[in-house]
């Protein structure tokens, strides 16, 4: 029998009493007040925990997981740049390669290692999800190291060295350490696409709190970036040019295997975005299905066209409304009774594919500064060659490739300075929560890069005018020190941090939920292209500039040549460039928010 109170209460009839129950509307109470506890204590977002259970935001995500990526990422990458910073001189002289053969490989290279994030995307946003995309891949890039470590430390698989840098190398030889670094690179294009989508897969996108931590933690993880390429540049460099190549490669493979514990070790602390199916498939059916109707008329009324209820919701827009014609409704729809996803698609899906297309433009915008940035571990550190290592009368000499250390110390030192002064000044003058928009942001960055450029090109005048006027042809190193360099790799960094880190985020967060992996490795093959682009462009002025005889602008011998003319064609490009960039980013159109349903 219920525990009842008789009440007067105002009713219809005077006089009249009700009955309360005053248990039941206790426990009404508490289940509203216990349903409100649960919201608080789930993310919004459909993230799970390690063992497939809606994420405790209290016990999982957040920067307490983000250390563990954090830690991952850096040892990644100091063995990425422990291997690959001073590369184009391993080609050079101890597999005996020329100067513009040496460049083009490791352009090559580097770009497959950017380009292979295309596959490692699609692993994740189909089958594995981030988590075990990464476990998979690391691996593997873990395997590649280890063979690049034998190639140059096992005698019969290293090649033979007669002296100092000067060395020959077996094809088969060749072939073991092109192999591993190709296996590498297969590995990174499992790593690259997830890890930054997964540390902010730790933020919650419905939690005010969590979503202004995010946009700091692409901060913090570029920086990680490169405190790992600072010990690269720095320690390892020297190691691999004093001490030996086997044990210049062999710290990076420790590295790596310090990285995949770290990875391990935060497992149970991370939130899980679950995969959604082939991202590619998606976006296929909207292209057919909307050719197969492009005699249908798009309603004016958008609530017209198809929805489905069980999906994340991605509010309708007004661009590429050919597209629009996928979600209408048609009676050849239907296949057995059942919808034809080739045949009717709905409005979330189309909208899907527009925010790809919507990124592409700005996409190839990034190319030409790609192409910039690869000159740090490229011809950079050829120009270095020629110049006077040495500091002071110490006798300490400072390997052509370390000066790379001030690119990673001008990050290092921008990061903070943007994220503490840069950003609450912007968020003053603009308004915008983030101080900067992304596409300010990445604009500044191309900005800063052309003076880059124009930093190489006028210290390579001044270069090869004192070698004319002085006749240092067949000097090995001109008496001009190698630190003229520090400016030029400086204004690198700078820019980095405004425009890789503005695409970062540009990628991530215009990107649909589905395919936060598919768009981040879309980012990484900008670095690709430019990486080709490089490669093209060497060979391209290298044919046209050695007709007649002429020994060309980039020679093996660097003082009869003139690099000063390549790297103010970077500079023309790269302004250029800009200019496209403006103007596409004047007409972009931010991705509306996604309502999220659990």
């Amino acid at each position: 029998m219920h525990n009842c109170i008789h009440i007067f209460n105002k009713v219809p009839y005077p006089g009249e009493y009700q009955e309360v129950d005053t248990e039941s509307n206790a426990y009404n109470l508490l289940e509203a007040k216990q349903d409100d506890d649960d919201d608080d204590m789930y993310t919004k977002d459909g993230t799970v925990d390690y063992r497939n259970n809606p994420a405790d935001k209290r016990k999982t995500g957040t920067w307490k997981a983000c250390g563990f990526i954090l830690g991952n990422e850096c040892c990644e990458r100091l063995a990425y740049y422990g291997m690959s910073s001073n590369l184009v001189r391993y080609f050079k002289y101890h597999l005996n390669e020329h100067s513009a053969t040496a460049s083009r490989n490791l352009s090559t290279w580097t770009g497959t290692c950017y380009l292979t994030p295309l596959i490692g995307a699609f692993v994740a946003d189909t089958y594995l999800g981030r988590y075990w995309t990464i476990a998979a891949f690391s691996i593997i890039y873990a395997i590649g190291m280890g063979m690049l470590t034998l190639s140059a430390s096992v005698p019969g698989l290293k090649p033979t060295c007669y002296e100092k840098d000067v060395c020959s190398a077996t094809e088969f030889q060749v072939a073991l350490c092109f192999t591993s670094l190709y296996l590498v690179a297969l590995g990174t294009g499992g790593i690259k696409p997830c890890v930054s989508s997964y540390g902010a897969d730790q933020f919650d996108d419905h939690d005010e709190v969590e979503e202004k931590q995010k946009s700091s933690f692409f901060n913090w993880f570029y920086f990680v970036i490169n405190v790992g390429a600072l010990v690269a540049h720095s320690v390892l460099v020297w190691i691999q040019d004093n001490i030996g190549w086997g044990w210049g490669f062999s710290v990076p493979t420790i590295a790596m295997g310090i990285a995949i514990v770290s990875f391990f070790s935060g497992t149970k602390l991370y939130r899980n975005q679950m995969p959604g199916g082939s991202p590619l498939g998606r976006l296929c059916q909207v292209a057919v299905a909307s050719f197969r109707k492009k005699n249908i008329e798009v309603p004016s009324d958008s609530s017209l066209l198809y929805e489905t209820s069980d999906a994340s919701k991605i509010n309708h827009t007004l661009d590429f409304v050919f597209l629009d014609k996928a979600a209408v409704v048609a009676p050849a729809d239907h296949t057995n009774g059942s919808i034809d996803p080739w045949k009717l698609c709905s409005v979330s899906q189309v909208e899907e594919l527009k925010a790809v297309l919507r990124l592409l433009p700005i996409w190839a915008t990034g190319i030409m500064f790609a192409t910039v940035y690869s000159q740090v571990s490229n011809l950079f550190v050829l120009q270095g060659s020629t110049l006077d290592p040495r500091v002071g009368q110490s006798g300490f000499e400072i390997p052509p490739a370390s000066l790379g250390i001030f690119d990673t110390i001008s990050v290092i030192f921008w990061v903070p300075v943007y994220d503490r002064v840069i950003v609450p000044v912007a968020r003053r003058l603009t308004g915008q929560q983030n101080g900067l928009t992304q596409l300010q942001r990445i604009g500044t960055g191309l900005f800063i890069s052309i003076f880059s450029m124009v930093c190489a090109g006028v210290l390579e005048v001044i270069r090869l005018e004192m070698v004319s006027r002085n006749n240092y042809y067949e000097l090995e190193h001109i008496p001009m020190s190698i630190l003229w360099q520090v400016p030029q790799y400086f204004l690198v960094g700078c820019a980095e941090v405004f425009t890789f880190i503005g695409q970062l985020e540009f990628f991530y967060e215009q990107a649909p939920d589905s395919m936060r992996s598919l768009c981040s490795a879309l980012q990484l093959t900008i670095t690709a292209i430019g990486s080709y682009t490089s490669a093209l462009l060497v060979t391209i002025v290298t044919i046209i500039t050695t007709r007649d005889g002429s020994p060309g602008w980039i020679t093996d011998n660097l003082n009869y040549g003139h690099l000063d003319y390549f790297f103010w064609l970077l500079a023309g490009l790269s302004a250029a460039n800009l200019v496209v960039f403006i103007v596409l980013a004047q007409r972009h159109t931010y991705r509306k928010t996604v309502v999220a349903v659990r």
